[in-house]
Formats: structure tokens, sequence, C-alpha cells
């Protein structure tokens, strides 16, 4: 009897789990990013759903129930097989602790299977390996289920405006109507000082741009590394600033991606406002050079 009820917990749990994974799947296909899909009920999901509701004109509880939650995909579409390829694999590198030995590097790759196919498909590590209990060898050749977060070919609507939360922790944009289109989670600076309250316009948008090291930014570093002069770091998802850079108009200052997706929104940044790259990505197809930055305390 013990043994039944427990497999029926399991079973209610991997429902929830998967009831939960398609509304990240879904929201993050909206534009409403959950964060790092993972398939489990958390803050950043909760955000996302009320970001949605406040887009919709429905009451704003971040409960997705009812009429209240978006249309969410039918079974069949949540999930995708992909088999890896020699491409692939080609793509991965190394990623040294030293940043001169970074700076040597002509690309700042992924390192393994699973964390290419994460960045791809927006997903965490631990969620790859929990949808394929049975691939061993993360090599050219292994298929793989993995949530269905393809984009559309569609291009996103121009953002008018861009607001940021520094309380709250995320970043939207909005339409030339005052519309809510898209809702990102965000890092910020973890320093007051660093963080450029009041309005900014977008001067630059980069995508997959170098980075600048300078050893003055990073006083956690050895004794060694501070001895450094300033580095150019080559571009890639394991670059500093990730995949895509949004220059504002305070010198030094933007939004751009991040090696460490997981920790966004859980981690302060040493500046600036640190996004998932995918979501980097998107919103630097939606902003163009003039745009408004609203930096709001809350």
């Amino acid at each position: 009897m013990r043994q039944l009820c427990l497999m029926l917990l399991l079973a209610v749990a991997a429902r929830a789990d998967e009831a939960t994974l398609s509304l990240q799947v879904t929201l993050d296909r909206l534009g409403f990013s959950p964060g790092v899909i993972d398939g489990r009920t958390g803050p950043q999901t909760r955000a996302a759903v009320m970001a949605w509701q406040l887009a919709n004109e429905m009451p704003v509880t971040g409960e997705a129930t009812g009429v209240f939650a978006p249309a969410l995909l039918p079974p069949e579409m949540l999930y995708t097989n992909v088999t890896v390829t020699d491409a692939d694999v080609a793509q991965l590198g190394v990623f040294p602790k030293d940043w001169r030995e970074r700076s040597r590097l002509e690309r700042l790759s992924c390192e393994t299977v699973p964390e290419l196919l994460g960045e791809r498909f927006h997903c965490r590590e631990s969620l790859i390996f929990r949808l394929n209990p049975a691939v061993s060898n993360w090599t050219a050749g292994a298929t793989v289920r993995l949530p269905n977060t393809l984009p559309n070919t569609t291009p996103p609507r121009k953002a008018a405006k861009l607001q940021v939360s520094l309380g709250q922790k995320f970043i939207r944009a909005y339409d030339a109507q005052g519309r809510l289109m898209a809702h990102f989670p965000c890092s910020i600076a973890a320093k007051q000082e660093k963080r450029p309250v009041g309005t900014l316009t977008v001067t630059t948008v980069a995508p997959n741009p170098n980075y600048t090291f300078d050893p003055a930014n990073f006083p956690e570093l050895d004794a060694q590394q501070k001895s450094y002069g300033k580095l150019i770091i080559s571009p890639g998802p394991n670059n500093p600033v990730g995949t895509a850079w949004i220059g504002l108009s305070r010198p030094g200052y933007g939004i751009h991606g991040t090696p460490h997706p997981d920790d966004i929104g859980k981690t302060e940044s040493h500046g600036c406002f640190r996004l998932a790259n995918w979501n980097a990505e998107r919103l630097a197809r939606m902003v163009e050079i003039g745009a408004p930055v609203e930096v709001l305390v809350d």
C-alpha cells in the first residue's frame, strides 16, 4: 500500500511539473519570460504570469487559472526531439578561469552539449537530464527530448519604450500606444551607486559583442589577475556580456546577456542590466536607437 501511495504521489507530481512546464514554454513563446525553464513553479514564473495578465487587461493575480491563463500548448506540441549533430559538437570549447587565457580564445563557447541545448531551448540543464534519463553519451547522434521553445520566424514588433524595475528585477517593453509587449527577468548592479535611476536612451545595439576586461571592475580576483591590463574577450555565449548588447546613454551601461542564466534575478551583477542570452537577443531585435529606457526604483 505504501509503495502504491508513493507511485501515485510521484505521478501527481509529474503531472504538476508538466503543467508548469507547459505554462513556462507558452509564456516564453509569447515573450513573457519565466526565466530559465525548469518545470518548477517559482517567483519568475509568477511574475511572467502577472505581466501577461496585465498585458491582456485581466486581474493581475499571478495565478494561471481558467480564463486568467494563456492558452497552453497542446501536449503533442510541448516537446520536440532533436538529434545532436557534428556541427553542434564542433561549437563546443573550453572556458578557463584565467582572464588572460580567455582573451586568447577565438570564441567563448559552451563547454558541453547540455549547456548548448539549454541555451538554445531556454531551459535548465537539470530539466534536460530529467527529460532524457536514458541518454548517457552527450555527443553527435544522440536524440534528445526538449521543451519546444523554438520561436516562430515572424520578426518581433518594435518597442517604443523599455522600463526597468530595480526592485522587482525585470525589464518590460511597451509599444507606441503604451501597451505591454514583453517581460524579461533581469539582474541588477550590487552597488546602489551603479543603479542609474531615471530615463536613459538606447544608443547602440550589438549582436555577438566582444568585451573589454578591466581588472579594476573585478575586486574579487587574485593578485595575479588583478595585475593584468585591459584585455579583449571574444564573442560567444560565455562572453561576460553574453550574445547581445544594448548600449545606454550613460557611458559604460547597457542591457546584455550572461554566461550564467540560472543566476538571473538571484545574484547581482557588477553593473548594467543582465538577461539570459535568449532574452537579450529577443530584446535586441525589438529596440531601436533612441528608444527611451525608464529605470524605476520599484
